[in-house]
């Protein structure tokens, strides 16, 4: 089978190369020519625990490529995904499908034969229908059919989650669309993993129903912790409480700065908009919303409540900027807010991530932020740590050397906030620091 993904970025590269590893003959197509350059030479634009190798294996193997002929890639394909972006539209919270569109457009020039269209962008209800209107009308001779087919990649284990997801959700109105698509997954049959086959719109809400729910667990959490604050409580024995009631689960119940990355911030957004327009209410999510927000700004209120309320021309050392471990995506990542709010209160920032590119400039504007080569020289000459993603090499550093390198209050107080509930508050204590966390 040959099969075209339409988007070379992160849902497109990753589902191309697990396809092809599948024994697809995959080209993945993408209009920036440098980024197809770099793949063609093995350079991974994105960091993703494994893709490297799984790219460089296929594409040896002649199963994988890259090209920015669409046209060619289109004509010799059973099935052509669209794996384009879907960024939150400025001004309204919609998703923005300029992309998607486009694509549909020169799907339709180059189409030849049965083909299934299938939608692998998070796009809201609807969309799959538009696209079909875009094809009948840029070419109405083509024969093809429309498929929805969700991703649910989580950033740091995407490939596992590709090889053995919880299950595959498949919205589709054509039996002929049914068969290819079953072909396409026929390895993951093999494994009995649960396969949903659906309608368009059913699988279109799916995965924004799905991201919504996670992100209410988060803040629901995020909530109860701050709750634990004030009554003496917990939240880890509470989350554990809770997670262990089988209608419940542990997943998704720890709590932390508030959620980010390129899914949960644009989709709860767009299902909120979504539901305006069609004039059914949302406000679960609009105050997950909302409460996502008011937590990234009660972090810096811990922060100023932790320094007795003057940031001012003191220096901060901060671990961790990316949104979760095991990517190097910033998008809509707590440290977005709580990086620069505490830079404008007057501190300095001393930063380091494993996998932040670039420069301090670049990602953080204002000439307060400047970037560190590693967590202890970011600790070096500070007056408190911050640590804001759990990079698992943050999780067992040696805490006399951080201790011995900063400055110490003048109450002899050596400050630690840590966001992510790393540290047990007993032995941090012990450890000669004033520990600041969440919801214990």
């Amino acid at each position: 089978m040959r099969i075209t993904m339409i988007g070379a970025g992160y849902v497109g590269l990753v589902s191309g190369a697990c396809f092809s590893e599948f024994g697809v003959h995959v080209t993945c197509v993408d209009s920036d020519e440098g980024k197809i350059q770099r793949l063609r030479e093995g350079t991974i634009p994105i960091f993703e625990p494994g893709l490297d190798r799984l790219v460089q294996r296929n594409t040896v193997a002649g199963r994988l490529s890259f090209t920015t002929d669409l046209g060619k890639a289109v004509a010799e394909s059973e099935a052509v995904f669209i794996a384009v972006g879907t960024p939150e539209r400025r001004g309204d919270g919609a998703a923005d499908l300029q992309f998607v569109f486009a694509a549909a457009r020169e799907i339709a020039r180059y189409i030849q034969g049965f083909t299934v269209v299938v939608t692998k962008s998070t796009v809201p209800v609807g969309t799959g229908a538009r696209i079909a209107e875009l094809i009948r009308q840029e070419n109405p001779e083509a024969d093809f059919a429309m498929a929805s087919n969700p991703e649910f990649l989580r950033e740091g284990s995407a490939i596992e989650d590709f090889m053995r997801p919880d299950r595959v959700v498949i919205g589709v109105e054509d039996e002929r669309a049914v068969e290819v698509l079953k072909s396409l997954y026929r390895p993951l049959y093999l494994i009995e993993t649960p396969i949903l086959i659906t309608n368009i719109p059913t699988a279109e809400l799916t995965k924004y129903a799905s991201n919504a729910f996670l992100a209410t667990k988060i803040m629901f959490i995020n909530q109860i912790a701050n709750l634990c604050e004030s009554v003496g409580a917990d939240v880890h024995h509470v989350a554990k409480g809770m997670g262990l009631d089988r209608r419940i689960g542990g997943k998704f119940l720890h709590p932390g700065p508030g959620y980010g990355g390129s899914c949960f911030p644009k989709d709860t957004q767009a299902l909120v908009r979504t539901a305006a327009d069609h004039q059914e209410p949302m406000t679960i999510v609009e105050a997950v919303i909302e409460a996502n927000t008011q937590q990234k700004h009660r972090m810096v209120d811990k922060v100023v409540k932790a320094v007795d309320g003057e940031l001012a021309g003191l220096t901060i050392g901060v671990l961790g900027l990316t949104f979760k471990p095991n990517t190097d995506d910033m998008r809509d990542s707590p440290s977005r807010v709580i990086v620069p709010e505490l830079a404008r209160l007057g501190a300095q920032m001393v930063a380091f991530d494993p996998e932040i590119r670039g420069t301090a400039e670049e990602n953080f504007p204002g000439g307060r932020v400047r970037f560190a080569t590693s967590a202890y020289a970011a600790c070096q000459g500070v007056d408190l740590v911050l640590i804001l993603t759990e990079w698992n090499q943050f999780r067992n550093l040696d805490l006399n050397a951080i201790r011995a390198g900063m400055r110490a209050r003048p109450d002899g107080r050596y400050l630690f906030c840590d966001f992510r509930n790393i540290y047990d508050p007993s032995a941090m204590r012990r450890a000669g620091f004033h520990y600041v966390c969440v919801g214990r």
